[in-house]
């Protein structure tokens, strides 16, 4: 693997992690960027787009597996304010606890995320 920084953008909105109030979900907040692929009482799979230079809003997400399916820079800012960027690789399968971020894509191509949320 390249020496280059690379960080898992679920796990790095956990590691920074400054509240236990958590915002509004994902999909609900932020309908443009997140889409529910598939639900039953044990998942939820969601979608998540994010066009070049597009930005979220401050949202929540259960535990989850996130699929990297394209390769990017990210920052994600905290609801503290604080925020960090992040290169991140194609294909990567990441955990992350819940959380609560905002993130943005600082890359000048499309993000696209598969996130499995674990509802046990």
């Amino acid at each position: 693997m390249n020496k280059k920084i690379l960080i898992c953008i679920s796990c790095l909105a956990a590691a920074f992690l400054s509240t236990a109030s958590f915002g509004e979900d994902a999909v609900t907040a932020d309908p443009q960027h997140y889409t529910v692929e598939f639900e039953n009482d044990k998942v939820r799979i969601i979608r998540i787009k994010y066009g070049p230079g597009e930005k979220s809003v401050m949202h929540s997400h259960g535990p989850n597996v996130s699929i990297l399916l394209t390769a990017n820079a990210t920052r994600m800012t905290l609801p503290d304010g604080t925020s960090a960027e992040a290169t991140t690789e194609v294909g990567v399968a990441e955990w992350s606890d819940a959380h609560e971020h905002l993130p943005e894509n600082l890359s000048d191509e499309p993000l696209e995320v598969v996130l499995v949320e674990l509802k046990e």
